[in-house]
């Protein structure tokens, strides 16, 4: 009998120990992560997941508690590709993931993909930017557009102010600015600079009645600038030059705001929380949004009918994917000189201006 015992012992103890090898958390070296699809994630018309999972390619599905979608994964590179949904949907993804247990993310790079509406005055439709900075643009007073007093530009205002372009306070609901590596970021850019961007006749006239913003005529290109976050979708020539001034405002005249898009302010939040815990690596980071549209229209124009347009957001879904795979691909083809030292614009042969 005691034999007996101490072979069920040493069978339950054989069977605990390869079932703590099952549920060892998955180590990721790249998380992609992007908002939405427009129909099936492969073999139809692409969104902005689409692209990463027939592209990179992300063959297996992970389902994970907490995310609507099932996570695709590589385990021939280890990138772990998410689709977050869209709008405040995006920061509770974002923690689900993050607390499921299935994965290790303590070496992990976490790149923001997707679409976003564009300052004419900076870029053009199909461009694509690194962000320095993320600025949250929900923590806000809203005066109604009719009883704004005359001697504002317009009726949005800082929590914890009394008048426009003050800037205030937003305890207890978020972190308001979010300063990214700017030395990873400059490498991104270092890397994706000169990667060609399709452009076509539909673009170019797209462009066209934009002839007074010099950067909004330009074929679509990579560059760096700012990220504003908003639930709510906005557009106009007073709501394009709030987001200037409140990017001003929040980066203390460092940022330019370059693109809008409703998740980033969220997605910051959740992984700057869990790396204060110690979760995740906040200095790996990067935040790249591709512009689909264009924030106000041309001057001079009528700001409505609003037009999003099919074409614009087709070449930012290309772009997100053409720019972000070459960072992707060089870090995981080259980790064992990328999990343990971040990357720099030194790491491509020199600074980056």
């Amino acid at each position: 009998m005691r034999l007996l015992g101490l072979v069920v012992a040493l069978c339950l103890g054989l069977s605990g120990l390869a079932q703590a090898r099952e549920t060892k958390p998955i180590p990721v070296k790249v998380v992609v992560l992007t908002t939405f699809e427009i129909g099936e994630v492969t073999g139809d018309r692409p969104g902005e997941f689409q692209p990463w999972v027939e592209g990179l390619p992300l063959k297996e599905t992970i389902a994970v508690p907490g995310l609507r979608h099932a996570a695709r994964w590589s385990p021939e590179t280890g990138v772990l590709g998410v689709m977050t949904d869209m709008r405040a949907r995006a920061r509770e993804s974002v923690a689900a993931l993050i607390l499921s247990k299935q994965f290790d993310f303590s070496k992990t790079y976490w790149i923001v993909a997707g679409i976003a509406g564009v300052d004419p005055k900076v870029a053009s439709i199909g461009s694509a930017a690194w962000a320095r900075y993320v600025v949250d643009a929900d923590p806000i007073f809203e005066v109604d557009d009719r009883e704004i007093p005359a001697d504002w530009p317009y009726g949005l205002y800082s929590l914890e102010t009394d008048r426009p372009n003050v800037k205030g306070s937003a305890q207890g609901s978020s972190g308001m600015v979010w300063a990214l590596n700017w030395r990873l970021v400059d490498w991104a850019y270092g890397l994706t600079a000169k990667t060609p961007i399709p452009d076509n006749p539909a673009l170019a006239g797209l462009r066209a009645p934009y002839a007074s913003d010099v950067n909004a005529t330009k074929p679509p290109f990579v560059l760096k600038g700012e990220a504003l976050g908003a639930t709510r979708f906005w557009h106009g020539a007073r709501r394009t030059q709030w987001a200037e001034d409140w990017v001003r405002l929040w980066t203390d005249g460092a940022g330019t705001f370059t693109m809008t898009d409703c998740e980033d302010q969220g997605v910051m939040d959740v992984l700057d929380l869990y790396a204060k815990a110690g979760k995740v690596d906040f200095s790996r980071v990067l935040v790249l949004r591709t512009a689909s549209n264009y924030s106000r229209a041309p001057t001079g124009a009528p700001e409505f009918p609003r037009a999003f347009h099919g074409e614009g957001a087709q070449a930012a879904f290309d772009s997100a994917y053409r720019v972000g795979s070459v960072v992707v691909r060089e870090l995981t083809s080259r980790w064992d000189r990328y999990e343990a030292n971040t990357p720099s614009a030194a790491s491509i042969g020199g600074t980056v201006k």
